[in-house]
């Protein structure tokens, strides 16, 4: 059977605390597979971190005698840490993200005047992916989509008949995300979202984050069909002068996320902590009157 006709077997672990969906994807049991936007637990009173999400990952992949060859990440998140650097140590694989993450590395370098060894060159992941590159998992064959807006790196990853869009969309009564985030942009953003939207009606949609309307519980599966004809953003019909204006509006009575300033921190580094300082500590910065 060929690589591109095979569909993925796709295991979901949701955090309710960030709202986050995490995923192994894999091409059969005993087979090949890859993590997707894995979570590391992080206490913002204490300054500590668990690994409660990622060690399910770790049991299930092991349950299943999968080998991991990729790590991906969909953008560098603000809303919570990345395990990817921790389940690289139990699992292995190759951590991998979108290649303008330089981009991004250099704004936050600079907002948190990072120590000068910090390289704004992406060399903190094994892999960076271009637009449109094409790879493997296992049997699968996957590639990587450029889909900026919410930040300039933002990546989706189509691996056979499914799509994990990462911060672009949300659930249909969700709609989309934030567009504020330095180098973000609303009508960026929208044609993004309609690439994906472009593709066939069937074509299935995985969360990166779900965030339930009361009383609906957490969801994180949609179609094509389902987005153009139901999400209150950007359904067909909306115009990108009409989703700019919205998402403009909104974003300006948004809260900062909570775990923004731990997080993106973390995560431009690949999920690695700071340098330990000579006291044998990582410290994270927090800016004064920044964001």
């Amino acid at each position: 059977m060929p690589a591109q006709s095979l569909s993925p077997q796709i295991e979901p672990f949701y955090d309710a605390v960030t709202g986050t969906v995490a995923y192994v994807v894999f091409d059969r049991a005993g087979g090949r597979a890859a993590l997707i936007d894995p979570v590391l637990d992080f206490d913002a009173k204490s300054g500590r971190t668990h690994t409660t999400l990622a060690e399910r990952m770790v049991a299930f992949v092991r349950d299943e005698a999968l080998t991991v060859d990729w790590i991906l990440e969909t953008h560098a998140h603000a809303d919570h840490l990345s395990a990817a650097q921790y389940l690289k140590q139990q699992l292995g694989g190759k951590v991998a993200i979108g290649a303008r993450i330089r981009q991004v590395q250099g704004v936050f370098k600079r907002l948190f005047n990072l120590e000068a060894e910090f390289a704004p060159d992406g060399s903190q992941f094994d892999h960076l992916f271009n637009g449109d590159e094409v790879f493997a998992i296992g049997a699968l064959s996957a590639r990587a989509l450029y889909v900026p807006g919410h930040t300039p790196a933002d990546m989706a990853y189509q691996v056979g008949d499914a799509v994990f869009v990462g911060d672009t969309l949300f659930m249909p009564d969700v709609g989309t995300a934030r567009c504020d985030f330095p180098g973000g942009d609303a009508a960026t953003l929208y044609r993004s979202v309609r690439r994906l939207l472009d593709m066939p009606p069937e074509t299935q949609l995985y969360m990166c984050h779900d965030y339930p309307p009361t009383p609906r519980a957490p969801l994180w599966v949609s179609t094509v069909a389902e987005q153009r004809a139901h999400n209150i953003h950007v359904r067909d019909g909306i115009s990108e002068a009409d989703f700019v204006a919205m998402r403009t509006a909104r974003d300006a009575t948004l809260d900062v996320p909570v775990l923004i300033i731990p997080s993106v921190q973390v995560n431009i580094r690949a999920g690695a902590m700071p340098p330990a300082e000579a006291n044998g500590v990582s410290y994270l910065r927090l800016p004064v009157n920044v964001f």
